[in-house]
């Protein structure tokens, strides 16, 4: 076990930060995942007036489907796990916001909706129990070596799966909101252009070569 914990801080060596600072993020980790989880599903509920000017802007945006994806999700997860000051508090502070936005959304619903879309929630409950793996490696992600590299463009090719319509012979993008979630996975994956030209194009090779089966995975 030394042995691995040698390697992995390696790839990144975790954060000492007091045990309270730690707690707050994960508590703010789990607010926002219940904040955002009630937005999307009112979201869902508006009914949209042509006379109400933000009305008409959340239309064109299409912001109720597009909370109801999953790129919006990936980058805010992403986010939390690797400004997470270790992969430990990654995966707890990940799974909270999952945990919150599911419970928060699954209850609107069941409330104020007056259905119970459980056979829909399932894949969000199942997302949010494989959760803490993924921060793990997304949290290694920010690290330094070859590991990281591959665990950037492997994060990479998520988000341009994703983010684009893509086929073996065609790439079209979803809209601007998918285009602003793949540039800020990019930003927060921040590296020399040097290594980050490898890491975009390797994970758009890796996207094509999934695209054909990503609704299946």
């Amino acid at each position: 076990m030394e042995w691995l914990k040698e390697n992995l801080d390696r790839i990144r060596k975790p954060e000492s930060k007091p045990m309270g600072r730690a707690l707050i993020l994960s508590a703010a980790a789990l607010t926002a995942g219940v904040v955002l989880g009630l937005v999307s599903k009112w979201l869902d509920n508006l009914v949209y007036e042509e006379a109400v000017s933000w009305h008409r802007i959340l239309e064109r945006l299409d912001l109720g489907n597009f909370l109801s994806d999953l790129p919006f999700w990936l980058l805010a997860a992403l986010l939390i796990a690797v400004f997470s000051y270790t992969a430990g508090w990654a995966a707890l502070n990940v799974f909270l916001f999952f945990a919150g936005m599911c419970v928060s959304y699954h209850l609107y619903t069941i409330i104020f909706s007056g259905f119970n879309p459980q056979s829909y929630m399932m894949i969000w409950y199942a997302i949010t129990l494989v959760s803490p793996l993924l921060a793990v490696f997304c949290w290694y992600a920010r690290g330094e070596g070859m590991i990281a590299l591959i665990l950037d463009t492997g994060i990479m090719a998520v988000f341009a799966v994703s983010c684009f319509a893509m086929g073996y012979f065609y790439v079209s993008m979803r809209g601007p909101l998918y285009l602003l979630m793949y540039i800020g996975a990019a930003a927060v994956l921040h590296r020399p252009l040097r290594q980050m030209l490898p890491v975009l194009a390797g994970g758009f090779v890796l996207a094509l070569i999934a695209s054909p089966y990503w609704p299946y995975l």
